[in-house]
């Protein structure tokens, strides 16, 4: 390639030539080139529908400038005859070229390509242009695909970094202003500075699917020289010196050597922006001056992680899409591998596991090798899970950057356990080996793997990696002497892996026995070596889905239940002790006032099957006990569409009223249904329950209702949401003592190309029968009574004043307060919105409602609508309505409606909603 890098437009012009070997045995008639840099064309292409997939708005709301392109120019063979080619608009990132004749298996093909690489912002993926006028190039130029059974590898651009290409030797001649540097993985041939204002790079590479170049106004790298590599890296850490930086990178570099193979190449980049695009979760996440772990630990496992992913990814000639678990798992295991090495005591929460304060809390007492489980049974315990075997690009993104990651590197990690220590390492470097000299599939390290092992460990490819199947096993049939312990180990879930049984005595490993259980019937029989407890899995090194079970006492065999653990806020779940878990909590409706309580519970990290959540209060400005509670049992379907179903049952207790309380009784089974695709944001729910309210009597109150009552509810919701497209439909069905209804609910929200969004709402319901006497179960207009207290109104009962001005999104979804408020025979409104500046909308409702013994009414209202943070905050400005010009009449104050959602766990779904 000939590159020439203008900075100024953010593009470069290439001329590039290829010479195609055709290594196959297959004769053919096109070859197809990555193109990834296209994906960033425009709003649709499949790139820009992940983004949209995973709520992230910045590519949509982005410039056309900031956008990235390739215009091909000319595409010729050897003879200069133009060459057919097609790039569609549904695969807009590779093009298929047609041979003017069959290219047989052994011969090559020139092609000639002349094209503009416009390049995009780095904003998007971390690749692309910067705001200091450099550029970090990825994925930048046309390169042949990779070739496998058959037939080309044919992959969109995910921002997945798994572009498959077909292992080459390139040459690049490169021309940058003399103003800036640039660093490469590539190898410099010469350099040319005779031009003022230009320097012209000629590097080269061998036997390589991908490098990176960084070019820069300062040079921002520093190189760092190991017997066998070059590692030229910037990632940031300004609290230690060169030296301690030097001593990190030679000891990681010479564990990757020692311990995987020798690296191919001669230079290796370990950028920042590596880093930043695959951190180490958890370190991350903490800001630098409560870091519980020293810089220098900290550098140095930062520089691992991303040294380790850039030299597996540089040296396996993998299928880094289909084969990523290997990629993964060898990635994990080396890491888990260099901490059992170099820092074998150091605990997940680094120097909290020394404070007095945290010691009683699980989380601080696991090691730092112990928190990958964890990160994976996250998963697992939400149902969410998925085979490690999966393509990459179907994995939810928690999966793909998180629990699928680690969890292949425990399942190597379980293996070697088994196998004893020696025969996956000696196949994780045999297997690196052959990659020096083939292209190689996930098939050929599992062939190594079977090959060295004296065991048949058909069970790990079949369980552990191609498929989600959980594994759990209990003891039962205990029985002990003096000197020997007999058992059964009981598999719930019939899915028979090896597993360890370990002896304890004083926490104290006394013995520790693999067993191969083959069905539920055999019995162990092991010394007791004074053991008093027997544990199974205790180091858990199997991906063991509830370690709950798994421990049996031997002082006495009577059934003990675990003792009782209080702890502040939050913790991991210990699986010896029943955890307790309180934190202040603090809530506010004008009726109590601000209500302190306390809440107990025993939610912890992970999932369980049974939770509690009793929250005692004290209503300040009634002078009363308040508080609420709810008790749920979970049960997962692992194999079904119908993934999960909840049965509960919670209480709440407050004030409605300023003299008057409410108790709400609310037994509920939920049915919660998802796609084979988990990726795929559809989600179905069907509801239902029995809303049982006791009501005291409150002279404030006087719409002649019954202060008892109970309402059968049954409710269906379809939803499909993000962030282009957003449909849900609900269906809702209720029966109370006097009164039937059935309600529809159709809502739409849609983000244009020009970034204005549209929002329709369609509501419509009716009376079944209805011989009530008052409006108080009577559909609302402009705000539902919520007799069944769903919704957090701060002042339920006000129909004056700030309180009554909160507005919630249900039945007839109107701003403007308009008369009459209430049908108690049908309604049908619609409400729609549309954005004409950033978060600034003018909306607009009408509809039809009727109640008995009147008319059909026909109403109507509009407004400008501020949309801070959609259903969270948000401030409606009536202008038009049945009322007139609102805007100008008197107490305009009053008519001004807001959304204000306080709940945290609302808030932070907001935010979570793209990583599941």
């Amino acid at each position: 390639m000939e590159v020439a890098v203008n900075l100024e437009l953010k593009t470069l012009n290439i001329r590039q030539d290829i010479t195609y070997y055709n290594t196959s045995n297959d004769s053919l008639i096109s070859i197809v080139l990555n193109d990834w840099n296209n994906a960033f064309s425009d709003k649709n292409t499949p790139l820009a529908k992940r983004f949209s997939d995973e709520f992230y708005r910045g590519f949509h709301l982005a410039k056309a400038a900031e956008r990235g392109n390739t215009t091909i120019l000319s595409l010729t063979d050897s003879d200069n005859m133009a060459l057919e080619w097609e790039r569609t608009d549904k695969n807009p990132d590779f093009v298929v070229v047609k041979l003017n004749r069959k290219l047989h298996p052994g011969e090559k093909i020139d092609l000639h390509l002349v094209y503009i690489a416009k390049i995009p912002s780095d904003k998007f993926t971390r690749y692309g242009f910067d705001q200091n006028g450099g550029m970090n190039l990825k994925n930048w130029f046309l390169s042949p695909a990779r070739f496998e059974n058959h037939r080309f590898m044919k992959y969109n651009n995910f921002n997945l970094d798994d572009i498959a290409n077909a292992s080459t030797n390139y040459e690049v001649n490169i021309k940058i202003p003399n103003k800036y540097s640039i660093t490469t993985d590539l190898n410099l041939i010469s350099k040319d500075e005779t031009n003022v204002d230009f320097s012209t790079y000629f590097f080269s590479g061998n036997d390589r699917t991908d490098f990176n170049f960084f070019i820069e106004k300062q040079n921002s790298f520093r190189s760092y020289e190991n017997g066998s590599v070059e590692v030229l890296t910037n990632l940031k850490n300004k609290k230690i010196t060169e030296i301690q930086k030097a001593i990190i990178i030679n000891r990681v570099v010479s564990f990757a050597s020692a311990f995987i193979g020798k690296y191919p190449h001669e230079k290796i980049t370990v950028s920042q922006t590596d880093y930043d695009r695959n951190p180490f979760y958890g370190l991350n996440q903490l800001p630098s001056f409560i870091s519980p772990f020293s810089d220098d630990f900290i550098f140095e496992i930062t520089f691992l992680k991303t040294y380790l992913n850039n030299y597996l990814k540089n040296s396996l000639k993998l299928d880094p899409r289909k084969d990523n678990w290997v990629y993964d798992g060898i990635q994990i295991y080396s890491m888990m591998k260099f901490m059992e090495e170099n820092h074998l005591d150091q605990k997940m929460l680094g120097r909290l596991s020394d404070m007095k304060l945290f010691k009683s809390y699980n989380i601080t007492n696991l090691t730092f090798n112990e928190q990958y489980s964890y990160y994976y049974m996250l998963m697992a315990r939400k149902n969410l899970d998925q085979p490690l075997g999966d393509p990459k690009n179907t994995l939810i993104k928690f999966n793909e950057q998180i629990a699928s990651k680690y969890r292949a590197g425990l399942s190597l990690s379980y293996l070697d356990d088994y196998l004893n220590y020696d025969i996956v390492p000696e196949s994780v470097q045999e297997f690196y080996s052959l990659n020096k000299t083939a292209q190689t599939n996930r098939y050929d390290f599992e062939k190594i793997l079977s090959k060295n092992s004296n065991k048949n460990i058909d069970w790990f490819f079949n369980t552990i990696i191609d498929s989600r199947d959980i594994i759990d096993y209990k003891f039962s049939n205990v029985s002990r002497t003096k000197d020997s312990v007999q058992f059964q180990i009981k598999n719930k879930t019939n899915n028979f892996v090896p597993i360890p049984v370990y002896g304890i005595k004083k926490n104290e490993v006394v013995f520790k026995k693999w067993v191969e259980p083959k069905n539920n019937d055999s019995i162990y029989e092991f010394d007791r070596k004074k053991a008093d407890k027997i544990v199974l899995n205790y180091d858990n090194e199997v991906p063991e889905y509830n370690l709950r079970n798994n421990w049996k006492s031997l002082k006495s065999l009577v059934i003990t239940n675990r003792p009782i653990k209080f702890n502040f806020a939050k913790d991991l779940e210990d699986p010896y002790y029943n955890q307790i878990l309180y934190i202040p909590t603090l809530t506010y409706n004008l009726y109590d006032g601000i209500t302190p309580g306390v809440r107990f519970h025993n939610k912890t990290i992970l999932d369980k099957p049974f939770t509690f959540d009793v929250n005692p209060a004290y209503s300040i400005k009634a002078g009363t006990i308040s508080g609420s509670s709810a008790f749920v049992w979970s049960e997962y379907y692992r194999n079904s569409t119908l993934y999960n179903v909840r049965y509960s049952i919670s209480q709440n207790y407050f004030h409605y009223a300023p003299d008057a309380t409410y108790l709400r009784l609310n037994p509920m089974v939920q049915f919660r249904i998802r796609e084979q695709n988990f990726r795929d944001n559809r989600k179905q729910l069907i509801l239902f329950r029995q809303v049982i309210v006791n009501r005291e009597d409150s002279k404030y109150i006087t719409d002649n209702s019954k202060p008892n009552y109970s309402v059968f509810n049954a409710r269906y919701s379809n939803t499909k949401t993000e962030l282009i497209d957003h449909f849900s439909y609900m269906n809702d069905l209720q029966f109370g003592g006097n009164f039937g209804k059935i309600a529809g609910e159709v809502e739409y929200r849609r983000l244009f190309e020009n970034n204005h969004r549209l929002n329709l709402r369609l509501y419509a319901g009716t009376f079944l029968y209805n011989t009530t006497n008052s409006d108080y179960f009577s559909f609302g207009l402009d705000r539902p009574t919520d007799y069944m207290f769903d919704y957090n109104f701060y002042g339920r009962s006000e129909s004056t004043g700030f309180f009554s001005q909160q507005f919630v999104m249900a039945e007839g979804g109107f701003k403007s307060k308009l008369a009459p408020a209430y049908a108690n025979q049908w309604m049908t409104t619609l409400n729609a919105s549309y954005s004409i500046w950033n978060w600034v909308e003018v909306y607009g409702d009408i509809g039809l409602m009727k109640s008995k013994h009147q008319s059909e009414n026909f109403v109507y209202d509009s407004g400008i609508r501020l949309n801070l943070v959609p259903d969270y905050f948000e401030l409606y400005f009536p202008v038009y309505s049945n009322n007139g010009w609102e805007i100008s009449q008197n107490k305009y104050n009053e008519k001004i409606r807001f959304v204000i959602t306080l709940s945290p766990k609302t808030l932070v779904n907001l935010f979570t909603r793209k990583w599941f």
